[in-house]
């Protein structure tokens, strides 16, 4: 049985994390989280990026190829109408005459109007289209525009290449720092949660970095090329047109701001409902048992609620600027036409740059739509950026000495010294231990639950750090060594199995990977694995799932016992490594664990004390002290705890005035 207190005033990691229950209902609830910093992390996830930067400048040279050729592409259109138009215009006039001439008449004529737009027009009377000069430009049109779609796929090729690698290491970067994460921090997180930032988070990090980095570089390198255009062709409409920047600006600014935090409640609230679903879903026998459905499917209600109007709210906020920023441009492409046209009837511009510019309003506008459609794509992904972040911000376990000590001897004396340790500062847990358990003995630790017993195993392995104190093996300090090295001396059965996806061949081998297939079936006869897999149709290759369903509790339990036997280990951790095996098994399980621990030292957490009845020293611990020690015959002799926690199991209890169960 665990020993890590669950308690609701615990101190909340710097995760955002808390603590949560294990059972069904434990991760119903999740603290609110703070308001996302921006600016901040929108800085660190594009420094992120920093290892790419050849490709990105390669990326960004394409990028501004393909838009050059672009926009160069309705100027020379423009030209082309210019072409159809003076032809059209031309035929009608009469041949022989020039251009000065026919403006002359229409005025002459009283059409001023007329007059004015000839004037502004490379016409040559009696003259039609320039079918040659038109089909040139047209050639040369349709040959930039599919140089452009060229360079625009190379861009997006090679800007693929820099998401996916950037994403790859920030994938490969939250694995290293799980890995130094210490266990305490997993004892504050819902699995769903964590899970959550690892998998749903990062995703969509990936998925905003390659949406809005590619449309972001091409909408602003196109804004530029537009905007230089639009002022070669008409200064005058250039500035019209520069009216929608600042309004779009307010605008998007404005509505942006209101949906970050919609964002940051969207995934936070996806990070719990996972926590609540897998939750749910791993006690799903206990729910059916005790008739809770109905609380669970509540508590999803709920929590699918609070997803639902948070994720409303973020999209329907953020989905208003899109439709916004077409209406500011339908009112500037309004306000150009009209402007354009008359500039065209008084011959200040010709059609075909009023056409190309027109193009140009389209496509300046189109850009600022869509950085603006790109905010809540951004938002969305920073917020998830963020989340990614506080994991990898998370304090970790303190390092592995610089200059560790190597583990030599493999005798495997453990020594406490005066340990202390406690889970938070305000409930100690365990004072001042000493104890020393010799090479080769077999130490039992007995007591309640919450007493320490696995807290004391876990100190040993360096899963948590001492408050005070040391634990020496083989007269090592053991935070002098890697702790690689000093886990590569212990082998561990816990109460709770752990099976692979895989078949049995390699679970069993999983402690031991270099190990002989005689090796392995050795390690499964001593513990009475074989018998039973021989069994089986596919025998030593049948394939475990990840959850085990498809081999009993108790075959489980000897799987494990198994890999530690072919770990060969010189210090044994045995944490209640039989409660799941029946009364018949036990019995052979006891005979495999008796050879297992030979010539090697072995601390067995046991809530049934027919197991241990033959250990060398037997530990009883209450609110973590050793209140007793000694074998089972001298405790038994000395009628204390040892005696009371014997006589509730085999020789019936019965409570004292003071609530304790005493010999019967």
């Amino acid at each position: 049985m665990s020993e890590r207190p669950v308690t609701t005033t615990r101190p909340r990691p710097p995760m955002g994390g808390g603590p949560f229950g294990r059972g069904p209902f434990g991760g119903a609830g999740m603290p609110a989280e703070k308001s996302m910093n921006f600016g901040p992390s929108m800085r660190r996830l594009i420094r992120r990026l920093t290892p790419e930067r050849p490709r990105l400048l390669a990326v960004i040279g394409l990028a501004v190829i393909s838009v050059v050729f672009g926009v160069v592409g309705p100027k020379i259109l423009g030209h082309a109408t210019d072409l159809i138009f003076n032809g059209v215009v031309g035929r009608r006039l009469p041949a022989g005459t020039t251009k000065e001439q026919a403006v002359q008449a229409a005025r002459a004529s009283g059409n001023d109007n007329f007059a004015n737009l000839l004037s502004g027009m490379d016409v040559v009377p009696g003259h039609g289209i320039d079918f040659p000069a038109l089909g040139t430009v047209l050639v040369w049109a349709l040959a930039l525009y599919v140089a452009a779609s060229v360079f625009s796929w190379l861009q997006g090729y090679l800007l693929n290449d820099v998401v996916q690698r950037t994403v790859f290491q920030l994938r490969s970067d939250v694995e290293d720092k799980l890995n130094r994460l210490p266990l305490r921090f997993f004892d504050g997180q819902p699995r769903g949660e964590l899970l959550s930032r690892v998998t749903n988070d990062i995703d969509n990090v990936s998925q905003t970095l390659q949406q809005t980095m590619s449309q972001l570089l091409t909408s602003l390198l196109t804004l530029i090329g537009v905007l230089a255009m639009m002022f070669v062709i008409s200064p005058l409409l250039a500035l019209i047109a520069l009216v929608t920047i600042p309004l779009s600006t307010v605008v998007t600014g404005l509505i942006a701001k209101r949906s970050q935090k919609q964002f940051v409640a969207q995934w936070a609230n996806t990070g719990a409902l996972n926590a609540q679903i897998e939750e749910a879903f791993t006690g799903h026998e206990l729910v059916k048992v005790f008739g809770r459905q109905p609380e669970v499917e509540e508590a999803f209600r709920a929590k699918n609620e609070e997803l639902f109007r948070a994720s409303f709210g973020a999209q329907f906020i953020s989905g208003i600027i899109m439709p916004t920023m077409m209406f500011i441009g339908n009112l500037n492409y309004v306000a150009i036409a009209v402007v354009g046209g008359v500039r065209v009837a008084t011959g200040a511009m010709s059609l075909g740059d009023v056409q190309a510019f027109i193009q140009y309003s389209r496509q300046f506008t189109q850009p600022l739509t869509q950085v603006a459609s790109m905010a809540n794509l951004l938002q969305s992904g920073v917020a998830s950026a963020e989340r990614v972040f506080e994991l990898l911000d998370a304090e970790e376990q303190a390092p592995d000495p610089a200059d560790p000590v190597p583990a030599t001897s493999r005798q495997g004396r453990v020594e406490f010294e005066n340990v202390s340790f406690s889970y938070t500062p305000e409930q100690p847990l365990i004072e001042n231990l000493s104890l020393v358990a010799e090479p080769g003995h077999t130490v039992a630790i007995v007591g309640p639950t919450g007493a320490g017993k696995t807290t004391l195993v876990n100190l040993v392995m360096r899963f948590y750090e001492l408050d005070a104190g040391r634990i020496t093996l083989d007269g090592v300090d053991i935070t002098a060594m890697r702790r690689d090295d000093l886990r590569s001396h212990i082998g561990m059965v816990l109460q709770d199995t752990w099976l692979f996806g895989g078949t049995i061949r390699e679970n069993i081998a999983y402690g031991n990977p270099g190990a002989t297939e005689e090796q392995i079936q050795a390690a499964a006869r001593a513990t009475y694995v074989d018998r039973f897999v021989r069994s089986l149709p596919d025998g030593y290759d049948t394939v475990i799932d990840e959850e085990g369903g498809n081999v009993s509790a108790g075959e489980k339990q000897l799987l494990t016992i198994a890999r530690a036997f072919l770990a060969d280990p010189s210090l044994l951790i045995l944490d209640e490594a039989t409660s799941a095996v029946d009364t018949r098994t036990e019995v052979l399980v006891q005979h495999a664990m008796a050879a297992l621990r030979s010539d090697r030292t072995s601390f067995v957490i046991a809530h049934r004390l027919s197991t241990i009845r033959d250990a060398d020293l037997i530990l009883v611990m209450e609110a973590g002290s050793i209140v007793e020690q000694g074998t089972h015959t001298e405790l038994l002799a000395a009628e204390g705890a040892y005696h009371r926690l014997y006589s509730a199991q085999f020789t019936g209890a019965l409570v004292g005035g003071e609530g304790e169960p005493v010999g019967g």
